[in-house]
């Protein structure tokens, strides 16, 4: 069985097939027999010539000639040949010979004999027994390559600016020759719109100019076929400016013939090629129509074309030599008409009109096919052929014209057409028909052959066809047969006739499934019939699931030097086996090791700009093939700019442009312009100025007395180019200066002086060199006149002198060599503070509660304070408790106030205290003298919690507690509290026991309690002001040794052992959880009742105003006893 997969062209089956037609399956001519090699070995066939020399056969004389002449046939076909309308007789002549099984001839001048003397008209004829076939006449002649007449040449000398034509006039040789020109050195002669060299090789110069004056303008003729090039004698030219001109007259005539400044006088435009206003031109249909206008004039004219009444073909026309040549292509009929040609410059205009004829030689509309006929079918010959003129049409039989050839009754002849009816095998034979006219002439031969063949079926049989689901499948069925069999399809073996509604039949025998499904798979038989018999063939169909990617390549954009990956997943038919192809642009991809493949990845690292384009994944198998592309765009921040340039430049501003680097598929979005100044700060770049992306050039504004530079940094989406060369240095002139010093202020450093201190203006700002500073001072509020002091290039003036915190008017002007700034602002400033010399009165204490105070005092004159009134201060400490009497260590505590505040409150005041305080006021040179001291006592408050409590000497019944005082009283004890109640077993708390102890007690002993049980006490002290912070504790009174000894000691017990640990273990976790809590800010609810019920008297207090003074410790020992 053999596989064949075959996609014949599509044809449906006419309705009436045509009698006189044997159709011969799949052959490039409808009417030839198939070359299938059994079917040549039985049937006949005129000849038909294959191969054959041009009709204008040139030939090297230096070469044996070959003139071809190929024929196919049943039987082969001898060959015979003419010259010049007379038989060869080949073998008369010992230096022709004719190639075996073939009519192509060698004739062998190389060893002697001349080529000259086998020019002619020589046409070759292939014969057989079914007729004979002739050849175009085949005109042979040697090419020639003559060489130039000897000729003297004279120098050619003219004026500059006269017009000139070198002439070529190669001699004639077979086929003409390529014309050029060059010097000596073998190097073109440079040709422009002044100088170029037309179709006939002359070299025009429209006007010529002194670098025109050489020795060794040489026109080169090459002669292509014999490969040789012929050589002019070189022509001197030499062109003479006005001063030389002058110089030759001076020499030889009188002062008035001297030529004035322009060496020759300007000119519109004349015409040098062709002469007069009109011409005209003809062409034949196929060639290039050349049309060509040279002129000259000075200025140099240029040339313009235009077509009269129509349009030039925009495909087919083409400007050669500066527009001075018009050339049409494939010229048509069509193209006849007139031409303009406009010489133009800018002294006029001259116009030429060419009128274009385009002749035809004898060109097909229809040529003979053919004909393979069986007897008693009728048939046609058509030969028909159009030219200009019209070409005429006449009839050969076997080489012979028809007029004289013997008569046939199943022939007529109606002019183009022949027209056969009825034919017998007797009727076979080799037609010819020549179209000729002036400008040349058609030949074809089309054999007539009469054959009765029974049906063949030419396809092998049990060809296996796999297609594509949803896509036609064409099985083939080549036949033949005479007269033209007909074809039926069958599907199976028991399968009736395909129908047409379902499939398509095509001619050649090929039956199409338009769309094959999975169902279309099968046995498919093809029976050819005509009346001499029957052939039928076996055809296999297989259906394959198609090929598809069902993961295509996506678009990716990524940035120079990265990696990308292109994903390619296919699926396909199981018994398919595809192959991935990956092209880059439709190519194959670069052999660089930085392109991977593997299964369904293609990936490119350190991706480069030229990796940019077209990425296509191909998935073929031997049935189909898909792809699928993506675009790669390289993308990276851009090129720098280039060729900076500075143009209008002024005094304050200059233009910038520049020309955009590449900006590497990321459009720029705008350019950045810094600038350096050479001057002031080299080598320190600062920015100047940001444009839009779409804008070459930016308008500067710029500052006198600086020594610019300025480079360019192009951004778009990626970032920053790197800066461009930096431009051409541009110095502006010096000016006075624009602005005066900034952050001018005025303050003491001593109570005598005032330091009057400014930030200078850098050497940019400077505008010019010189660069001082104008300081002027006055007192504000009196008459002073300024006082002013010229000082160099520095930040700081101090005046000296003055008195203690006056205010001062201050200006600072910045000046140089050529001039001053504009006037400067007045600042307010003031001379050195010292000391305040009063201190605050009528200090008064309103004491809140026991942590808190309110202190008031009258505010100071302002003049006293001799500086910037800072504010408040209040120095004040605990002199001595109330209940105690000793040495101690006395802590000075400081809170300020800031502004002109004249009260104050002192917060955390210690309760039942002794304190004493004095208030200074202060500037920013210091604190004044100290008030008198105010003392004042804070009430009692209620007292800390005991600080220790502590049960000792447990019994059966009792427990002893003992304990230490508060440590911070707060006040007079008056009694202690003390509250127990009983824990069960359960954890349960029993009643409670409310117990009085008096205030000097430090030890308590509880009796009648119960033995083996565990309580927990509260105990706290009161003042008079109230209870204060309790401590708790447990205990247990002991064990009954009697009973203790009935009891069974459980702690030796296993399950005791096991809860105890999981109780321990238990207890671990919550104390890690309580401390992760602590950390976090939790807190525990003893610590929220406390913050709950806090004494409100220790809460912090706000004045009215809601701020309190600034804080400060201060101690010292005091060895007073109070």
């Amino acid at each position: 069985m053999q596989l064949k997969i075959m996609m014949p062209k599509k044809k449906h089956l006419s309705a009436g097939r045509a009698p006189l037609i044997l159709f011969l399956c799949q052959m490039i001519s409808a009417l030839e027999v198939p070359l299938d090699p059994k079917l040549l070995e039985d049937l006949v066939q005129p000849p038909t010539i294959t191969q054959q020399s041009p009709k204008d056969y040139i030939i090297d004389p230096r070469e044996n000639i070959v003139i071809q002449c190929e024929a196919k046939g049943k039987p082969p076909p001898s060959f015979s040949w003419t010259r010049n309308g007379t038989h060869f007789d080949i073998d008369k002549d010992p230096l022709v010979t004719m190639k075996s099984g073939s009519g192509t001839l060698t004739v062998n001048i190389m060893s002697e004999g001349k080529a000259e003397t086998y020019e002619g008209v020589y046409q070759c004829t292939a014969r057989n027994e079914r007729g004979a076939a002739i050849s175009n006449n085949i005109v042979i002649r040697p090419s020639r390559s003559p060489l130039w007449t000897k000729e003297k040449l004279e120098r050619i000398t003219l004026r500059n600016g006269q017009s000139l034509v070198l002439p070529c006039r190669p001699p004639v040789g077979l086929p003409p020759p390529i014309i050029f020109w060059m010097d000596n050195s073998f190097q073109r002669l440079p040709q422009s719109e002044r100088v170029s060299q037309g179709l006939n090789g002359d070299l025009y110069f429209s006007n010529v100019l002194p670098e025109d004056t050489r020795e060794d303008y040489i026109c080169y003729a090459r002669f292509n076929h014999t490969q040789t090039i012929q050589q002019k004698q070189p022509i001197s030219v030499k062109v003479i400016s006005v001063d030389e001109l002058n110089d030759t007259i001076a020499a030889n005539l009188s002062d008035t013939e001297f030529y004035g400044a322009k060496s020759h006088r300007e000119r519109p435009p004349t015409f040098l090629t062709p002469e007069g206003n009109a011409s005209r031109k003809e062409e034949l249909r196929g060639n290039v129509l050349s049309l060509e206008c040279i002129a000259e004039g000075l200025p140099t004219p240029i040339i313009y074309w235009i077509k009269e009444d129509g349009t030039l073909p925009i495909n087919r026309t083409f400007y050669r030599n500066f527009k001075k040549t018009l050339q049409i292509v494939q010229v048509t009929e069509a193209d006849s008409g007139n031409y303009q040609c406009i010489a133009k410059n800018a002294l006029g205009a001259i116009h030429h009109v060419i009128s274009v004829t385009v002749k035809a030689a004898p060109y097909w509309i229809i040529a003979p096919q053919n004909l393979v006929l069986s007897p008693g079918e009728d048939g046609t010959l058509i030969c028909r052929a159009n030219g200009n003129p019209k070409p005429r049409i006449s009839w050969l039989l076997n080489g012979i014209p028809i007029e004289i050839a013997p008569d046939d009754p199943s022939r007529k002849i109606d002019g183009d057409t022949i027209i056969f009816s009825n034919v017998q095998e007797r009727s076979s034979a080799v037609y010819q028909c020549n179209a000729s006219n002036e400008y040349g002439y058609l030949l074809a031969n089309a054999f007539v052959n009469v054959l009765a063949e029974p049906p063949r079926i030419l396809t092998s049989a049990d060809t296996l066809y796999q297609v594509i689901a949803n896509r036609p499948a064409l099985l083939d069925c080549a036949f033949f047969g005479s007269p033209l069999p007909t074809i039926e399809w069958f599907k199976g073996a028991k399968g009736s006739a395909l129908r047409e509604d379902i499939y398509v039949l095509h001619e050649n025998g090929t039956l199409e499934i338009p769309v094959a499904q999975k169902d279309s798979t099968g046995t498919y038989t093809c029976v050819a019939r005509n009346k001499l018999g029957m052939a039928k063939n076996d055809i296999h169909l297989e259906i394959k699931d198609p090929t598809r990617i069902i993961k295509q390549p996506e678009y990716a954009v990524v940035q120079r030097g990265s990696t990308v990956s292109f994903e390619c997943i296919v699926k396909h038919d199981h018994t398919l086996i595809p192959t991935i192809t990956w092209l880059k642009d439709h190519r194959e991809l670069p052999s660089d090791g930085r392109f991977t493949v593997d299964k369904d990845h293609l990936v490119v690292t350190d991706v480069s700009d030229d990796d940019g384009g077209t990425y296509t994944c191909v998935a073929n198998t031997t049935l189909d093939n898909v792809s699928a592309s993506a675009v790669l765009s390289v993308v990276d921040v851009p090129n720098p700019p280039f060729d900076l340039e500075l143009t209008d430049q002024l005094d304050r501003s200059v233009q910038l442009s520049w020309t955009p680097g590449d900006d590497n598929n990321s459009p720029i979005t705008k350019f950045i312009i810094e600038y350096e100044d050479a001057m002031h700060e080299p080598g320190l770049w600062h920015h100047q100025i940001e444009v839009s992306g779409a804008q070459t050039t930016a308008q500067l504004k710029l500052s006198p007395y600086v020594n610019y530079s300025f480079r360019v940094m192009a951004v778009n989406s990626l970032g920053r180019s790197l800066p461009s060369e930096a431009s051409e240095q541009y110095l502006t002139k010096a000016a006075e200066p624009d602005k005066n010093p900034t952050a001018v202020e005025g303050l003491g450093s001593e109570p005598d002086n005032l330091v009057i201190t400014w930030k200078p203006l850098n050497g940019f700002e400077s505008n010019g060199p010189g660069l001082q500073y104008k300081v002027s001072w006055r007192q504000k509020d009196g008459d002073d006149e300024w006082t002013s002091m010229v000082v160099a290039d520095v930040s700081k003036y101090i005046v000296s002198g003055t008195p203690t915190f006056v205010p001062y008017l201050i200006k600072v002007q910045a000046l140089n060599d050529a001039g001053f700034a504009p006037e400067p602002a007045v600042v307010l400033g003031h001379s050195g503070e010292d000391l305040p010399m009063v201190a605050p009165g009528n200090v008064h204490v309103n004491v809140v509660n026991s942590t808190l105070a309110e202190v008031h005092w009258d505010p100071v004159p302002l003049k006293s304070i001799r500086g910037h009134l800072q504010g408040y201060r209040i120095y004040y400490w605990k002199a001595q408790s109330s209940s105690t009497r000793h040495r101690r260590h006395i802590e000075k505590k400081i809170l300020t106030f800031q502004g002109s505040k004249t009260h104050g409150m002192l917060p955390g005041l210690e309760p039942f205290s002794h304190y004493t305080l004095n208030v200074r006021v202060v500037n920013r040179k210091g604190e004044g003298p100290a008030s008198p001291d105010r003392a004042f006592n804070t009430p009692e408050g209620v007292p800390s919690a005991p600080s220790s409590l502590k049960i000792v000497n447990p019994t059966l019944d009792s427990l002893t507690l003992e304990w230490e005082p508060p440590s911070h009283p707060n006040g007079i004890l008056t009694e202690y509290t003390l509250k127990y109640q009983p824990i069960n077993s359960t954890h349960e708390l029993g009643p409670l026991v409310d117990l009085k102890i008096p205030a000097n007690k430090t030890r308590w002993t509880l009796k009648n309690l119960n033995f083996s049980t565990r309580y927990k006490f509260y105990f706290y002290a009161q003042t008079a002001a109230g209870s204060g912070s309790q401590i708790t504790e447990e205990a247990i009174t002991t064990v009954d040794e009697a009973m203790a000894s009935r009891q069974v000691d459980i702690a030796t017990q296993g399950w005791f052992i096991g809860l105890m640990c999981a109780v321990a273990l238990l207890i671990l976790i919550l104390l890690i959880v309580c401390f992760i809590r602590r950390n976090k800010g939790g807190k525990y609810p003893v610590k929220e009742k406390e913050d709950a019920h806090a004494d409100p008297e220790i809460q912090p207090m706000k004045e009215d105003d809601g701020t309190f003074g600034e804080y400060r410790l201060f101690s010292f020992v005091s060895s007073a006893s109070f």
